[in-house]
């Protein structure tokens, strides 16, 4: 062992702790890799007897005690990883004051660890050497100190997801070679110092989720070589300043949540590069700049809660790369622009809530819009799907001829009274003779031909075990084909059960109506006095619980996070896209099918509720499955949208730990949610799948980062409180809005 250079033993399964006498025989150890890997237990400070090491990667373990002050003898040393452990540290953080005596150190890495301390004034004493500093989600407290711009030769700092206080030291502008600084999500205060704009190699500025105050200072247009820049989350006042517009290879710019005011710039369309702009929640208003049309390479743009007025610019349809548009919560008015037909690559729109007029337009996006796009603009006609009234044509003929055609109508109108009612004659004799000869028979949707009974059970091979695609409470569903080669999936109700009938005639009424991309397409139902069935659109890749829990499928991180989407998307139009608010009342994996495209779709409306007019909640004896159903609704019977979110929630926790919540560990006072909460936000790399975060991946701290993101909002939608409870619209918002960061994190 003595004459060993190189000791790499990452990425395995070890488990169990490192040697008490750790670096004693390998003194000429280079480098010690044995990161990602089940470790625990102390580091020992003997470690230093390896005194040639240059590389020391101990990270994704779960190693704890103190950081042995030893390391600071290894005078060699280049490269430090600590990150994701439970490593503690006295409050001074004194580590650090004795690391400052490794004049090589390259890169140091403490991430994600429960250090509870204040960064010590001997930070600034590390050598020039430096390049790297992470320190993100430490619970590091108190202020950054003055001496951090004595780091000359750091090029990139993050201090994300801690307890900082006070402001950004001035001192800040000798940080000369800085190209990335992520202070986002602490308590950081003041305003933004113009010292950061003599950082003229900074790329990323990350300074969200603070209290900072004051206005965006106008010099960071000098610094030409940003490329994104986040301020969102912050009390930032005044006007964007229009120097911003020289930022011309800014990549993503996002001030949302703000207090901004006065007019968005016209210079904003001078931003080439950008791929991501998101303005919302502040106080805008005026005239959207349409400067902000000639943006060809943006993906996303949200301009959603401000006061802003005027027509959408017709040169918004030239932004064909555009795949979100969200101008919804302002006092827009006019036309929807014909141009925006042209945005073929538009995947959200949402200009819901302005006083925009005019017919809705049908071609390129518009074709698979929703109502859910268009809510709350009452001057809008178009295509009913829409929820919109018909547009009114306006005649030029004269009154006579319009009287004339009146009476026609009239005509019309009392002979279909008279056909139909001779219809309902004949259809009642024909259900009557039907029902007594037994024969199932089949009430249509339109576009489909009739089917018998006997050709739904040929369909299934009488409903045979083998094609048994799963069952519930009160069904079964059953793989089928037609002659005509069309698959389908029978959902045959048991009538022996109690409740099997009202199950059957709830789930009718609320799909016979209901039409969204992510819900279950009901094509028909098949029914007489001893048979019930529905008919329905056959889901190829099965269920989401498959998925999750079967050893041969496996769901990536993105599909994980498109599921979810598409679960929110079908939950939010039934709360809000619906003339009626559904609640579904039992959303669970199983209920969640996916088609050919790994699109997902909500199923099972057997126990759904509708509320009526003014209702907020009602009442019912009937219990969902115990793990997903919210406490009021548990304890007291009490139904509302609110229930329906806590259930989403514990889908999503579900979802990305790939753990049920009836898993024998959540016991007595343990539940899914306990636990996640437990472990939000510095363990949460305990609870994730595994699968999803493998030490290997190069984007693993930045996953981490967006299932901090995802496991928030799922803690969001499970609070006790129904009313504190975040709601589906703004929890598919959120969603949407963590994908795109993820996306482009990987390009």
């Amino acid at each position: 062992m003595s004459t060993l250079l190189i000791l790499a033993l990452g990425s395995n399964r070890f488990s169990g702790t490192l040697p008490s006498d750790l670096g004693r025989g390998m003194q000429n150890l280079e480098e010690f890799y044995i990161g990602g890997n089940n470790l625990s237990g102390f580091i020992s400070p003997s470690i230093s007897n390896s005194s040639r090491l240059r590389i020391l990667d101990i990270a994704y373990n779960s190693f704890t005690g103190p950081i042995p002050q030893s390391l600071g003898n290894l005078e060699q040393l280049e490269l430090l990883n600590l990150q994701m452990n439970n490593f503690f540290s006295d409050s001074s953080l004194s580590f650090l004051t004795y690391l400052t005596s490794c004049r090589n150190l390259r890169e140091v890495g403490f991430a994600e660890n429960p250090l509870d301390g204040v960064l010590p004034a001997s930070i600034g004493n590390f050598s020039d050497t430096l390049q790297i500093f992470y320190g993100e989600n430490c619970k590091l407290k108190g202020i950054i100190p003055e001496e951090i711009g004595n780091l000359t030769g750091v090029a990139k700092m993050t201090l994300s997801n801690n307890e900082l206080i006070g402001h950004i030291p001035k001192t800040v502008l000798g940080m000369l070679n800085l190209q990335e600084l992520y202070l986002d999500s602490n308590k950081i205060e003041g305003t933004i110092p113009d010292a950061i704009c003599n950082l003229k190699n900074l790329g990323a500025l990350d300074l969200s989720g603070n209290q900072f105050s004051g206005s965006v200072p106008p010099c960071l247009g000098n610094v030409t070589s940003l490329r994104k820049l986040y301020l969102a989350y912050n009390s930032l006042n005044w006007s964007l300043p229009s120097s911003l517009g020289s930022l011309e290879d800014l990549i993503e710019l996002d001030a949302s949540s703000n207090l901004l005011s006065r007019q968005i710039p016209q210079e904003i369309g001078n931003l080439r590069a950008a791929a991501l702009i998101d303005l919302s929640k502040n106080d805008f208003s005026g005239e959207m700049p349409s400067t902000i049309g000639g943006l060809d390479k943006l993906t996303k743009l949200s301009l959603a809660h401000n006061r802003l007025e005027g027509p959408i610019p017709d040169s918004f349809g030239k932004m064909l790369a555009l795949e979100v548009l969200e101008l919804s919560f302002n006092n827009l008015s006019g036309e929807i622009p014909k141009p925006l037909e042209a945005l073929k690559n538009l995947k959200y729109l949402n200009i819901s809530l302005n006083k925009l007029s005019g017919e809705i337009p049908t071609g390129g996006p518009f074709a698979n819009a929703t109502g859910q796009s268009f809510l709350s603009n009452d001057a809008l006609c178009g295509d009913s799907k829409f929820h919109v009234p018909p547009c009114v044509v306006k005649s030029t003929k004269r009154s006579k001829r319009k009287k004339a055609i009146l009476a026609l109508y009239v005509l019309l109108g009392v002979g279909l009274l008279f056909l139909a009612l001779a219809l309902a004659y004949v259809f009642l004799r024909l259900r009557k003779k039907k029902k007594n000869a037994g024969q199932a028979d089949v009430t249509l949707v339109k576009g489909h031909e009739r089917i018998s009974y006997y050709e739904l059970e040929q369909a299934t091979e009488g409903f045979s075990e083998s094609n048994l695609l799963g069952s519930g409470s009160f069904s079964m569903v059953y793989k089928g084909m037609l002659r005509d080669g069309t698959l389908l999936a029978a959902k045959v109700f048991n009538v022996q059960l109690e409740g099997a009938f009202k199950s059957f005639d709830t789930e009718c009424e609320m799909l016979r109506n209901l039409r969204h991309r992510n819900l279950t397409k009901v094509i028909t139902s098949c029914s007489n006095l001893d048979f019930r069935a529905l008919v329905l659109e056959y889901m190829p890749n099965g269920t989401l619980e498959k998925w999750l829990y079967s050893h041969n499928f496996f769901l990536d991180m993105l599909q994980r996070l498109n599921i979810m989407i598409d679960v929110a998307s079908a939950m939010d139009y039934l709360h809000n896209g619906y003339s009626t608010h559904v609640v579904h009342c039992d959303l669970k994996p199983s209920n969640v099918l996916l088609d050919q495209d790994m699109v997902g779709h909500v199923s099972d409306f057997g126990i759904a509720k509708l509320l009526g007019a003014g209702e907020a909640f009602v009442q019912t004896r009937t219990i969902a499955t115990i793990g997903y159903i919210a406490p009021e609704y548990g304890q007291d019977g009490i139904v509302s949208t609110s229930c329906d979110v806590y259930s989403f929630g514990i889908l999503m926790m579900e979802t990305f730990t790939r753990m049920r919540p009836s898993d024998e560990i959540f016991t007595g006072d343990l539940s899914i949610r306990r636990w996640v909460s437990d472990s939000f936000p510095s363990e949460i790399h305990k609870v994730v799948d595994a699968n999803l975060v493998q030490p290997v991946d190069e984007q693993t701290d930045a996953k981490m980062q967006y299932m901090l993101s995802i496991m928030e909002l799922a803690l969001s939608c499970t609070v006790v409180i129904p009313d504190a409870r975040i709601n589906m619209e703004d929890a598919l918002s959120t969603l949407k809005k963590i994908k795109l960061q993820f996306v482009n994190s990987r390009h």
